[in-house]
């Protein structure tokens, strides 16, 4: 994952951060944890690959909620 960050330029860097935080924020995730590290690896290779303000939309429809917060949604908890 490292190795592809060194190819983005410092704006797509930000981007992709940016990005990644608010999906985290959005699923309730820490951008540490795995589908944190999930997501990055997918914003990555997104703005490598497509327009960079699309970047939240394309990571929202590529992972979906999270297992939990899909569960808590289906229960009425979300």
């Amino acid at each position: 994952m490292l190795q592809s960050l060194i190819t983005l330029s410092d704006q797509d860097i930000e981007v992709v951060i940016t990005a990644v935080r608010q999906w985290c924020t959005k699923n309730h995730c820490e951008i540490d944890s795995n589908e944190g590290r999930r997501a990055l690896t997918l914003a990555i290779d997104l703005v490598q690959n497509s327009t960079r303000d699309r970047l939240l939309q394309n990571l929202t429809e590529r992972l979906g909620p999270r297992s939990g917060q899909m569960d808590a949604e289906i229960s009425g908890a979300g």
